[in-house]
């Protein structure tokens, strides 16, 4: 009876609801963009709904590109190892080979079809898996970025950084790009013979070949277009941070489906849309961005994105089991049992959009992540990954001092994403902090962030790791420079001056793994007779501490020592070690995190070279509260560090 009324309502209101009835994730985007406002005076202003726009641009690419190959029924795990790989050779062919920039576009654009082609070949005639075949070129993807930049970032053009700014110094550019990248996704779909195979396929491959589609040579088309939108996301989001990162787009391939999922796509294929794939892309980056408006904890933020995902594929299985019950192929026959089962969909679209908003609520209610919700200065912090020691007890100190100080302190953690850190200093700026704390993932990456806030009057201050192409207040760091010769004199004395040693270098491309590995290798030229026979990245990762430790000492079982740039992965040669760690093997860490202390204190670990990260955070959230109050601070305050050894 409600329904035959709403039919015969003319009226616009009726057709909103309708609208909002059959589109559950788009019901999602409006209850989240209502609760948002609701909750944060800061969320509905233009400027940051602009930001929302370029948050998602790079992941609403990846997403139409993804889209296809759902639609389809199968999966691409590799779009964010192509987009780092397009990024770097677009950066590498500009900068080291000199070719033209719309030369080295076209070849990077060319680089994410390949990996496509490649992908699709391993399906069609490989008949691979889709799973696995991506999943092989995700790290095929991600190997080769690392090779050709050698693990560092690869600055880009100032002509192609422009890609990354906005028109009339309002509109931003990527968002124009996420627009145009939907429409053709929209046109492939809707009006071409590709298109209509591509649901075919995912609806049922084998009618589909005997229905004479090729289906073999649509599926290196469907991966190609996949590789070439990843491509384009690549170059997007190395125009944002002015520079191609090797590691960029880590876990963004999940975020791209999540995307698809959520906008109503099937996982078994044959259902999507592109304005679904939008929708949800936008739904991500609202969350995202409205938490960090309402000072959510960091690890809160993930347990959230992550129940929405798990809803939307919940409801995904619920539209298809309504599809396939008793009486789906005759809705004429069965009216009730196809209206019960739209209900049931329709309820499941809603409980999703409900859930989405009651997790909003009680984590902006309930693990808020500032010190003094009601302090009148607010203080913006973004810590690089808070998955280590080092930064945990960067972001205690810094919470110590907001709190005796009276002050709001934000935390956000950047998870070692500069794209992610990027767009956490854009929200800081939108909610008009009165200064901003960075430790920068990447120093050159953080540097269009950071001006931008500059250029909204909101003081920077960069801890632990510096900024570069950008005003900062001051630098609140250790010398790490300093740290690696002090590291290099402590082993070389421990080993008598002679001998062979391991070194774990930290995560490529980060100042910190650059300047202790700098400073290491200067201090190491005063001992010749110590020699470096492996070097290998463990990304500060204790787990990777272990495993690379236990790899190399295949290759060198007699070595005398290991230096490795941080703690955690000194702790995993340690394991690696067994009883030789601080008996015949000596090892070095840096950054005096409690473990590490501890391992020195029982010998296992030679020495440390004890940074003070609460100390650091309590200095860093003392300038900045001194900035906000315009009082004038040193450009650069150090703080000192020190060999801590079992005496």
């Amino acid at each position: 009876m409600a329904t035959d009324t709403l039919t015969k309502d003319p009226g616009g209101s009726a057709v909103l609801r309708r609208l909002l009835l059959d589109n559950g994730a788009l019901s999602a985007l409006v209850l989240l963009v209502a609760a948002m406002s609701l909750l944060s005076g800061d969320f509905l202003t233009t400027g940051n709904l602009l930001n929302v726009g370029v948050q998602a641009a790079v992941t609403a690419i990846l997403a139409f590109g993804v889209t296809f190959v759902i639609v389809s029924a199968g999966i691409d795990l590799s779009v964010g190892s192509v987009a780092a790989l397009s990024a770097t050779v677009l950066a590498w062919s500009a900068t080291s080979q000199g070719l033209p920039v719309w030369i080295a576009a076209l070849l990077a654009v060319a680089t994410g079809v390949a990996c496509g082609l490649v992908s699709g070949a391993l399906v069609s005639f490989g008949k691979l898996p889709p799973f696995i075949a991506t999943l092989a070129m995700l790290s095929i993807g991600r190997g080769l970025a690392l090779v050709i930049s050698q693990g560092s970032p690869i600055a880009i053009p100032d002509s192609m950084s422009g890609l990354g700014d906005t028109i009339g110094g309002w509109l931003p550019i990527p968002v124009l790009v996420m627009i145009g990248m939907g429409l053709i996704t929209a046109g492939v779909l809707g009006r071409t013979y590709a298109g209509r195979a591509m649901y075919a396929i995912g609806g049922n491959e084998e009618a589909a070949r005997l229905s004479g589609i090729r289906v073999t040579r649509q599926k290196l088309v469907i991966y190609a277009l996949s590789g070439g939108f990843a491509a384009v996301a690549g170059i997007v989001l190395a125009s944002r941070l002015s520079s191609a990162q090797p590691q960029a787009a880590v876990g963004y391939e999940l975020d791209a489906i999540a995307a698809v999922v959520i906008g109503g796509a099937s996982l078994s294929g044959g259902v999507g849309k592109a304005s679904g794939t939008l929708i949800g892309a936008l739904i991500l980056a609202v969350l995202r961005n409205g938490l960090n408006l309402l000072e959510v904890s960091p690890f809160w933020q993930q347990v959230v994105i992550g129940v929405v995902i798990a809803l939307a594929v919940l409801l995904d299985t619920l539209r298809r089991r309504a599809g396939a019950g008793p009486g789906a192929p005759g809705a004429a026959a069965g009216g009730s049992s196809g209206g019960g089962r739209k209900k049931a969909v329709n309820a499941g679209k809603f409980a999703l959009a409900a859930v989405v908003v009651a997790a909003i609520a009680v984590g902006a209610s309930v693990w808020r992540s500032g010190s003094s919700g009601g302090a009148s200065t607010k203080v913006g912090l973004s810590v690089s990954t808070l998955n280590n020691p080092f930064f945990v007890e960067l972001k205690a100190g810094a919470q110590e001092e907001a709190k005796r100080a009276g002050v709001s302190l934000t935390v956000t953690d950047a998870q070692n994403d500069a794209s992610q850190q990027a767009n956490q200093i854009q929200n800081f700026t939108s909610q008009n902090m009165k200064s901003i704390i960075i430790n920068p993932v990447d120093s050159d990456a953080a540097g269009p962030s950071v001006r931008a806030a500059d250029k909204a009057g909101i003081p920077v201050l960069a801890a632990d790791r510096g900024v570069n192409k950008a005003k900062i207040a001051t630098l609140v760091a250790s010398d790490n420079i300093t740290g690696g010769k002090l590291a290099a004199k402590t082993l070389a004395e421990r080993l008598g001056k002679k001998g062979t040693i391991l070194v774990l270098q930290g995560t490529p491309g980060t100042s910190a793994s650059r300047e202790r590995g700098k400073g290491f290798a200067e201090g190491l030229k005063a001992y010749p007779d110590i020699k470096v026979v492996g070097k290998q990245t463990a990304d500060f990762d204790r787990a990777k501490g272990l495993d690379v430790t236990t790899n190399l000492l295949q290759g060198h079982p007699g070595i005398d020592g290991i230096f490795a740039e941080n703690d955690e992965m000194a702790l995993g040669a340690v394991k690696a070690l067994g009883s030789k760690a601080g008996k015949s093997v000596d090892v070095v860490g840096f950054d005096g995190t409690p473990d590490g202390l501890k391992a020195v204190e029982n010998r296992s670990l030679a020495a440390t070279v004890a940074q003070q990260p609460k100390e650091l955070g309590r200095m860093v959230v003392r300038n900045a509260v001194k900035a906000a109050k315009g009082q004038k601070i040193d450009g650069t305050v150090k703080v000192p560090v020190k060999v801590v050894t079992a005496k």
